[in-house]
């Protein structure tokens, strides 16, 4: 970790490195460097908050569970946001879990602190309300996508989401977990999955998910990806050039 004037730049998650240096500063103390696990659990549905997560290179789901014990994704949180922002809305729970798919690193914070800093106003609020807006649009496109659309479009989709936040065209991704994030059978995803490396599009081995030509997944997918990945980019790009100026 280097050093600029005695702070940290270890800033890889993309909401904390948009943040001017004078508030980065103001944060820094509160922030501890932790290392997520695979399937670990940061929040349970209706337990209190008391931390939130800045992640890197780590991948986060929010799963919500019906009675029967099925479950589906509705969100995922990666570097562009964090987990756990529910508490700045006035609630202390949630009704989602979040649970690590993609282990890695992240910036851990108590809650408390984040509500105080959020409550000063500034840069921080700014991005933590657009934050909320992008996380709402990703919700409410999925439900869309879920029921409007085939398996083959939204697994393309989903995958070029992920692929987006780690940055990388190899998943280490069971047809199982994704069985679990889409909501479907696994014989489902088994299908969709051959259906698009037979087109040569993705390649598939033993949870290993290579993603071989970009543009026909992109083609292959509905207009959801495109609609969520112009929210991001807008999110994260003005208040980058915003803040810079």
């Amino acid at each position: 970790m280097s050093i600029e004037n005695n702070v940290p730049v270890l800033r890889e998650n993309r909401l904390l490195s948009t943040l001017p240096i004078s508030e980065y500063k103001r944060l820094v103390p509160h922030l501890k460097l932790v290392q997520l696990s695979f399937e670990q659990i940061l929040i349970e549905p209706e337990e209190p908050i008391t931390h939130v997560y800045f992640p890197h290179k780590a991948m986060v789901s929010l799963i919500t569970t019906m009675e029967n014990g099925s479950s589906v994704e509705v969100a995922v949180v990666s570097n562009e946001g964090v987990v756990g922002i529910s508490v700045i809305l006035g609630t202390n729970t949630t009704t989602t879990r979040a649970i690590v798919q993609i282990p890695e690193s992240a910036m851990q914070m108590r809650a408390d602190v984040l509500k105080t800093e959020f409550h000063r106003g500034g840069i921080l609020q700014s991005l933590l309300l657009r934050y909320i807006h992008a996380l709402h649009t990703q919700v409410a496109q999925g439900v869309a996508c879920n029921s409007l659309h085939t398996i083959e479009q939204r697994l393309a989709r989903w995958l070029l989401v992920v692929s987006d936040r780690l940055q990388s065209d190899r998943l280490f991704l069971t047809q199982e977990f994704i069985s679990q994030m889409l909501g479907v059978r696994r014989s489902s995803v088994s299908v969709a999955a051959k259906t698009l490396s037979n087109a040569g599009i993705m390649c598939y081995n033993r949870g290993h998910i290579s993603i071989i030509n970009r543009e026909a997944l992109e083609v292959a997918s509905c207009e959801c990806y495109r609609v969520l990945k112009n929210e991001y980019e807008q999110f994260l790009v003005k208040e980058f050039k915003r803040n810079i100026r």
